[in-house]
């Protein structure tokens, strides 16, 4: 709960189809990209605290001029930093040449970041790497303006060893050992050996090379070039590109494991990992923005042709779960109703744990990312008193006086802001072992509403670590002297590490997993540790197909429920004198709540790709031999 779990980052692209004239006349200024590509980032500022940053080309410039321009800042506040300084350069220039204001084709020429092409970029450091060499969009330049390649994505691959050797094998030597350079090399390979046939092919048809500069870019075919680099790319991927000359694309996985949206029509193409950013900073309507397939990339040419072209075979959908239940903005009209769902079906289980206890019971929700589920915790309450009060009266089992009516249905769910978080406290907080006691007191709480006899409900959207929920809030929800403390995740157990763009890269930080091998040892069945090991190292050197998950088998021998209370038993200790119960979504629930959206691969371990299944053997193989480091 509350837990500090970084995840995917988020893309903004946007291509304006028509001459910049045309939104100076029509919206008042030539920098209408560079305002709009603010909004979709500050929109997107919940899926990247770390850094940012902004690239933008200009169309038809010429030799000599500028039209790559790039910006990125790991600052507290990364976007309004990058901004800020595009603003300020905007103004220096137009400060000391007047003449530019009126005048669209003098600001091309001169002013940065103003064009037709725009790619942003918000990100957290998945790999704990925040220097700003490591926030995109990257760029891989070179003189000739199609081989200039931008690059900015929201993922993780499982294989990036292989694509290192694959790039070495091509004679190639990539400055770092990471995914997204490796990733930009493929491509940049492809593009360079596309460039180089197409210009012999120029050659021999008796053209100069001035002459087949706009020949090549005519002729590029961005889908293949992405088909050859992609071939044998493992993980969940949401990326974006543009060449030097004004082509882009966007690319998303074949399983669909991160969200792709766009929106388009005669002046803009627009694209960002969230619907409804697009829907607010465009204002558009939900059913004008669309999901671009799995497997498929959006490809715009220098001459506005816009294209649609499946570049990878889809795989059986698998888009990521975690989206839905936390990562998202909540305002996306699908995501509001998943999520008031998955509030609901949980409810069942804590009326059972407060033993219907309706009167006796105050509920509440931290963070505040948790207020949805809770609404629709809260509707089934009403729903069941509701029931029981229309039970009450047809059955005649209580007396019709007014007095009586009037108390009956007097009763409701006591709902209460129980935690208030200290921003100010948080964003001090570093990582090493002197903070326990600063995290104990991030929240503040409110007291006087909690009576001895009452219980307290708190719903989240899930439970990872349970670092925060033992050091903080379970001893801060004590202090107001419920009888019992009842923590509900919206989300199911968390018991394998993700490797697709969620920071979660080991198991044994996993209260799930720590639960799991807690009840081995009180059921005596620790031996099944070591015969994981020995069949996940039998596995090490088989091709990724072949590779099971073992790591399940940590698990078979219990029912959620036991490890639910096993995690309770972890998470607290001598000094809180409450009862504590931890309840967990079960897996079916959250198919039903996201039917679309099935990828549950942290749940139950069913990896959509390959290399999930060598990933989660590899973070097994590290705790068995305590090796800290990560399994991709």
């Amino acid at each position: 709960m509350s837990d500090a779990l970084k995840h995917e980052c988020g893309i903004a692209h946007i291509r304006l189809l028509k001459p910049l004239e045309f939104y100076k006349e029509k919206y008042g200024s030539a920098f209408y990209g560079v305002n709009k590509m603010y909004l979709l980032m500050e929109k997107q500022h919940n899926r990247g605290q770390d850094g940012a940053g902004f690239a933008s080309i200009k169309l038809d410039t010429k030799p000599g001029e500028r039209y790559i321009s790039r910006v990125r800042s790991i600052e507290q506040q990364p976007i309004q930093d990058i901004f800020a300084q595009i603003n300020s350069r905007i103004n220096k220039e137009l400060t000391e040449n007047p003449e530019y204001a009126d005048d669209v084709e003098l600001q091309k020429k001169h002013i940065p970041y103003i064009g037709e092409v725009l790619l942003g970029h918000v990100r957290y450091g998945t790999f704990g790497k925040n220097s700003v060499e490591s926030v995109h969009p990257f760029l891989r330049q070179n003189n000739w303006m199609h081989r200039n390649l931008i690059m900015a994505g929201n993922f993780n691959m499982t294989n990036v060893k292989e694509l290192f050797s694959n790039l070495v094998e091509l004679g190639q030597h990539p400055k770092e050992y990471t995914d997204t350079i490796t990733i930009m090399e493929k491509i940049g390979h492809f593009l360079d050996d596309a460039v180089s046939k197409i210009y012999k092919k120029l050659k021999k048809e008796g053209y100069n090379k001035i002459e087949s500069s706009p020949l090549i870019a005519e002729r590029l075919n961005i889908a293949k070039i992405l088909k050859k680099a992609a071939k044998n790319w493992d993980g969940g991927y949401a990326m974006a590109g543009l060449l030097g000359h004004g082509d882009s694309f966007v690319l998303r996985d074949p399983a669909g494991i991160r969200p792709v949206y766009y929106y388009l029509d005669d002046e803009v193409v627009v694209v960002a990992s969230e619907r409804p950013v697009i829907q607010t900073v465009f204002n558009v309507d939900f059913d004008d923005v669309k999901e671009l397939d799995p497997g498929h990339a959006l490809i715009t040419k220098k001459s506005g042709e816009v294209s649609i072209q499946e570049i990878l075979e889809p795989l059986e959908r698998k888009s990521c779960s975690f989206e839905r239940i936390y990562f998202s903005r909540g305002s996306d009209a699908e995501i509001y109703k998943e999520r008031k769902l998955l509030g609901k079906l949980i409810m069942p289980k804590v009326l059972e744990s407060i033993n219907h206890d309706i009167k006796n019971s105050v509920f509440s929700y931290i963070p505040n990312t948790a207020e949805t589920s809770f609404f629709g915790m809260i509707e089934t309450v009403e729903e069941y008193l509701n029931k029981k009060k229309t039970e009450a009266i047809l059955n005649g089992q209580r007396s019709l006086s007014a007095e009586n009516v009037k108390a009956l249905l007097s009763e409701h769910p006591r709902i209460e802001k129980i935690a208030i978080k200290d921003v100010k406290l948080r964003t001090f907080i570093t990582e090493d072992s002197s903070r326990n006691d600063l995290v104990a007191h991030v929240y503040d709480v409110t007291y006087g509403v909690i009576k001895p006899e009452d219980n307290l409900v708190i719903i989240d959207d899930s439970i990872v670590r349970g670092t925060t929920l033992k050091m903080s809030i379970l001893k801060m929800m004590d202090r107001l002297n419920p009888k019992k403390i009842v923590i509900v995740s919206s989300a199911p157990q968390i018991r394998y590490p993700d490797c697709y763009g969620i920071d979660m890269a080991n198991l044994e930080s996993l209260v799930a997993f720590r639960a799991a091998l807690e009840l081995l040892k009180d059921h005596n069945k620790y031996h099944i540790v070591e015969a994981v090991y020995k069949k996940c190292k039998a596995q090490v050197n088989l091709e990724d197909k072949d590779v099971q998950n073992f790591v399940k088998e940590i698990y078979d021998p219990f029912i959620d429920e036991q490890i639910s209370h096993k995690i309770s038993e972890l998470l607290g200790d001598e000094s809180i004198k409450a009862e504590i119960d931890i309840i967990f979504q079960p897996v079916e629930n959250l198919h039903i709540a996201c039917p679309e959206h099935l990828g549950d691969w942290y749940f139950t371990g069913n990896y959509p790709t390959p290399g999930g299944n060598r990933v989660v053997n590899r973070a097994f193989i590290n705790f068995y031999e305590g090796k800290n480091e990560r399994a991709y």
